[in-house]
């Protein structure tokens, strides 16, 4: 891909976050940018915590439940932007690297009592937790002897969709957005077509760490004293879905509201890269997809579910490890298969929390926290039949 070219040195512009620059749950494509930038310059933003900074350390979880209850069809995000990109146009790419993340001092994890996240059946009481992040050891104490390493990422950048008119902040698509990868740190470069001119960007959902699953809703949740962004135009190729790239891995997507239909839109993303950019011969590409096989579940609880694959850069990089089907030194593992993609994901979650309740004592509500911020689900090579998930959850998350 070509960036777009541009006079003059790049700039780097600073972008509060304040109630005139944000927006509480949603996007719209005729929203007036708050800040204009060119191809190559550099915007310095904040974030706010969910539903416009309502959410800090000191709200129950009853009016946390109503910030989503008072307000249908409004995401929870703070989402800062838009930012109007000049000379990106409907068909381009744009690149947005995330050179830094520095979160606030503290963060959440909650679970609204009945309504959302993987089991809101089986969880019908709610809890919240706040937690201090220590920025310095990048850890944070879930529980005496519990700790837990950070690894901050947005859980949110979008470019605006196609489609005119107010839409939730909640369904990640092909604009991008709620995609809750934990490969999308610092470092990491997220491409994404562009819908209408000047892209329109924006970003919220801001996360200290998250589990592959996202189980009982929430990451630990926090906002960005800065959220440090480069932003290109790209011009000369169509992307269908957004891409990721990591200094080690080009990462692919699939989602949908139906598990089995992301994981099919997976595939064929992933074998149309093998082919477009890896040279692969097409009739060689499904199984060059399955030697290579390294895919998560990102998540199961924004009515549009998640899944992606790494593809190592490296030419002689080995084949992945099977999954481990028992515990290991390093790990918790638990396994399910189904011919549903959902069903099997369902059963290795609730199989981690059982054993995580059985073998080191927690309470049912503090697993389910602890699990949707540390587990890490993935599947199985896949070319028909049942679907298998593997979930593990490291034990060194246990200093004691």
């Amino acid at each position: 891909m070509k960036a777009a070219s541009r006079e003059g040195s790049p700039t780097t512009y600073l972008l509060s976050a304040t109630p005139a620059t944000t927006q509480w749950g949603w996007f719209d494509n005729a929203e007036q940018p708050v800040l204009r930038i060119r191809s190559g310059d550099t915007v310095v933003m904040e974030t706010m915590m969910h539903s416009h900074n309502q959410l800090v350390p000191g709200i129950t979880i009853e009016q946390v439940k109503k910030t989503r209850t008072d307000y249908p069809g409004r995401g929870p995000h703070s989402l800062t932007g838009p930012v109007y990109v000049e000379g990106a146009e409907p068909g381009d790419v744009l690149r947005v690297r995330i050179n830094k993340i520095v979160p606030r001092a503290y963060g959440m994890n909650f679970n609204i009592p009945g309504l959302f996240g993987q089991f809101p059946k089986e969880f019908p009481e709610g809890q919240i937790k706040f937690f201090y992040l220590d920025l310095e050891k990048m850890q944070t104490e879930f529980a005496p002897g519990i700790t837990i390493p950070l690894k901050p990422f947005p859980g949110t950048v979008a470019v605006a969709r196609a489609e005119p008119g107010r839409y939730s902040s909640v369904p990640p698509g092909r604009f991008a957005g709620n995609l809750d990868i934990r490969e999308l740190s610092e470092g990491a470069s997220l491409y994404v077509p562009v819908f209408v001119k000047g892209a329109l960007l924006w970003s919220g959902d801001s996360h200290a760490v998250q589990g592959n699953g996202e189980v009982n809703l929430t990451a630990l949740e926090t906002a960005y004293k800065e959220l440090n962004l480069t932003i290109e135009v790209l011009k000369g190729q169509r992307l269908e879905w957004p891409r990721i790239e990591t200094q080690t891995d080009w990462i692919t997507v699939g989602y949908d509201e139906d598990l089995d239909k992301a994981l099919d839109l997976l595939k064929a993303e992933t074998t149309k890269f093998l082919i477009e950019q890896r040279n692969v011969p097409s009739e060689r590409a499904e199984q060059a997809m399955l030697d290579g096989w390294n895919c998560p579940i990102s998540e199961v609880v924004n009515i549009v579910k998640g899944t992606y694959c790494m593809i190592s850069k490296a030419a002689d990089a080995p084949r992945p490890a099977p999954l481990p089907t028992q515990d290991t030194d390093e790990a918790f593992v638990t396994v399910a298969r189904d011919a549903r993609l959902g069903k099997a994901m369902d059963g290795a979650s609730m199989a981690m929390i059982n054993t995580i309740v059985e073998k080191k004592g927690l309470s049912r509500l503090d697993a389910y926290g602890l699990l949707s911020m540390t587990m890490d689900c993935r599947i199985a090579p896949h070319r028909e039949g049942d679907k298998a998930v593997h979930c593990m959850v490291p034990k060194n998350l246990w200093t004691k």
